[in-house]
C-alpha cells in the first residue's frame, strides 16, 4: 500500500469515527395539552427531566381541550394531555386515540371581585352560585372556547337550570385561555370559573379577584361537580404517518411512573403551601393505603 492509499484509509477511518461520535438529530415529541398545565407552571417543572432522560425535545401546544384533540385528529400531535372525559372518550372511540390513562386531578373554583355583588362567597355548590350571579346580572367572564373548563362551565349552568349567552349583557364570552380570562375578569370586576392551579399560579397578578366557591383547598371543596381529572392519550398512528407512537408511549410511561407522579404531588407546595395537582395514575393509586 503506497502513501497515498494509506492516507486515504486514514482519512476514511477518521471520517467514520467522527460520524459515529456525532450526536444524532434529537427527536421532537409533539404534546398538545390544555392551558392549565402550561399556565400553572407544571410542564416547565417536570418536562426537563423527560427531555434529559430521553434526549428529546418536547414541543408543547397549550390550547383548549377541544383544540388539543383536533390537533390529534389531524395527526399534528403525538400525545394529548387534557381534561374533558366525554370528549376524551369520543376521541378514543372514534379511533383517533389508542387509550385513555388517568394522570392527575385538581379542581375548579369560582372567583370574583371582593365586593361580591351576587353574594356567592361561602356558597358550597357552584350551580347555586351561578344562579345567584345570573339573578344579580353580575358580570361573568366565560372562556367561551372549546376547552374542558368551558365544557364544565356549561354543565354547571345546565345544573342551575340556565343557559346564558352573550345576548345577556352580563355574560361575557371571550374565546380566550384561562390566564387571559382571569386577567380580563380581574380588570372587569367579573366572576369566572377557573381551575385552582392556574388561579393560584397567576394570583400575584390578580389584584381584584378572590376565591368565592370551592374552599381554600381541594380537601375543603364540598362540590364534587368541581373535581377536574386529567388524562393522557397516545394518538393513533394509523393513517397518520408522522405520529411517533413509540416516543409517545415512552412519554406516557414516564408520566405515569412513580417518580414523575411524586414530582406532580409536590409541585406548588413550596410556593403556595399546597399542591396544584394530585397524582392519579393506576400505579400511583396502587401504592396508596
Amino acid at each position: 500500500m503506497n502513501k497515498s492509499q494509506v492516507r486515504g484509509v486514514l482519512l476514511c477511518t477518521v471520517g467514520l469515527l467522527l460520524a459515529s461520535c456525532a450526536a444524532p438529530e434529537g427527536q421532537v415529541l409533539r404534546l398538545a395539552t390544555t392551558t392549565s398545565t402550561y399556565d400553572s407552571g407544571l410542564l416547565n417543572d417536570i418536562l426537563p427531566a423527560f427531555e434529559a432522560e430521553y434526549g428529546v425535545r418536547v414541543d408543547v401546544v397549550a390550547v383548549g381541550t377541544g383544540q388539543a384533540l383536533a390537533l390529534g385528529r389531524r395527526g399534528d400531535a403525538d400525545v394529548i394531555l387534557v381534561h374533558a372525559a366525554s370528549k376524551e372518550q369520543a376521541f378514543v372511540e372514534e379511533g383517533y386515540g389508542l387509550a385513555r390513562f388517568p394522570v392527575m386531578f385538581n379542581d375548579f373554583i369560582l372567583v370574583g371581585p371582593p365586593e361580591d355583588p351576587a353574594k356567592i362567597g361561602g356558597v358550597e355548590q357552584a350551580a347555586e352560585a351561578l344562579a345567584r350571579i345570573a339573578a344579580a346580572a353580575a358580570p361573568f367572564a366565560s372562556r367561551g372556547d372549546d376547552s374542558g373548563t368551558y365544557a364544565r362551565e356549561r354543565a354547571l349552568w345546565q345544573a342551575a337550570g340556565l343557559q346564558p349567552d352573550s345576548e345577556a349583557g352580563w355574560y361575557l364570552s371571550l374565546g380566550q385561555g384561562m390566564a387571559a380570562t382571569l386577567q380580563f375578569a380581574d380588570e372587569a370586576g367579573a366572576y369566572t370559573l377557573t381551575d385552582r392551579g392556574t388561579f393560584m399560579a397567576q394570583r400575584a397578578q390578580l389584584e381584584h379577584l378572590e376565591l368565592m366557591v370551592g374552599g381554600g383547598s381541594i380537601s375543603e371543596n364540598a362540590d364534587r361537580a368541581l373535581m377536574n381529572p386529567y388524562s393522557v392519550i397516545p394518538v393513533n398512528p394509523a393513517g397518520n404517518g408522522g405520529v411517533q407512537a413509540d416516543l409517545a408511549q415512552k412519554f406516557i410511561d414516564w408520566l405515569l411512573s412513580l417518580d414523575t407522579q411524586k414530582r406532580i404531588a409536590v409541585f406548588g407546595i413550596d410556593q403556595f403551601g399546597q399542591p396544584l395537582f394530585f397524582p392519579d395514575s393506576e400505579r400511583w393509586r396502587s401504592t396508596r393505603p
